[in-house]
């Protein structure tokens, strides 16, 4: 199954590309589709909103002519709605912008999905999960991130499993469809709680990338994740 759906039988594992070998991003993604993956996450930093620079719409379009996993792509940029088109254009299946780096958040969350696209929102660990209560009967997908975003491979930060948690609680009393990501210091040995905290997506870098082979790494996330949402493995 691919795509978003809160009710499918198992959380989702998305490997974030910015572990991976960008001299032969085509195979990887292959890599990734015969490891069993059905996502792929792109962190796009434009060396602003974060102090990195990563890549953009003409990557993700070529790689997209190579791999129909399901392109979960992450803005992080200044007034991301100046770029919407040209990521629809690109093949992007969702597109998540942050609270922080849109000013009028709604409206870029409606051209989003009148572009044809999964709409989502990012928040950094310090923003309230009230920047999006209101917008939740419109996401199909809210981020939390668990590091300060702009680099791979930091620790995760505490006191964001809260803040999973309370946004859990919270898209279950609005009887909301959207789903919870995680992002930053993922690794196997927490998958497992963040799931049973209420993450329905887990993105994971250099836990994931950097212990081939990536079948047997996708069965030990998997393993993980399936004891935290409490299904039989």
């Amino acid at each position: 199954m691919s795509g978003l759906d809160r009710k499918r039988p198992s959380p989702i594992l998305s490997p974030s590309l910015l572990s991976s070998d960008f001299s032969r991003l085509g195979e990887e993604l292959e890599a990734l589709k015969d490891a069993g993956l059905e996502w792929v996450h792109w962190d796009v930093m434009d060396g602003m909103f974060v102090p990195n620079i990563t890549l953009g719409p003409p990557i993700i379009k070529k790689a997209r002519k190579r791999s129909d996993l399901f392109f979960d792509v992450h803005l992080m940029i200044e007034k991301p709605e100046r770029y919407l088109e040209e990521f629809a254009d690109a093949g992007s299946d969702l597109l998540v912008v942050h609270a922080e780096a849109s000013l009028h958040l709604e409206r870029t969350i409606s051209e989003i999905k009148r572009l044809g696209m999964k709409a989502g929102v990012a928040l950094n660990p310090h923003t309230p999960l009230d920047h999006v209560h209101y917008l939740l009967p419109e996401l199909d997908l809210v981020l939390i991130m668990t590091v300060n975003p702009g680099f791979g491979g930091q620790s995760f930060i505490e006191f964001t499993k809260e803040k999973i948690r309370d946004l859990a609680q919270e898209v279950a009393r609005r009887s909301a469809d959207t789903i919870i990501q995680v992002d930053g210091g993922v690794t196997a040995e927490n998958a497992g709680e963040l799931v049973s905290l209420g993450a329905d997506c887990l993105v994971s870098g250099s836990a994931f990338f950097g212990h081939p082979p990536y079948a047997e790494r996708h069965q030990t996330f998997r393993r993980a994740m399936d004891m935290g949402a409490g299904i039989a493995v």
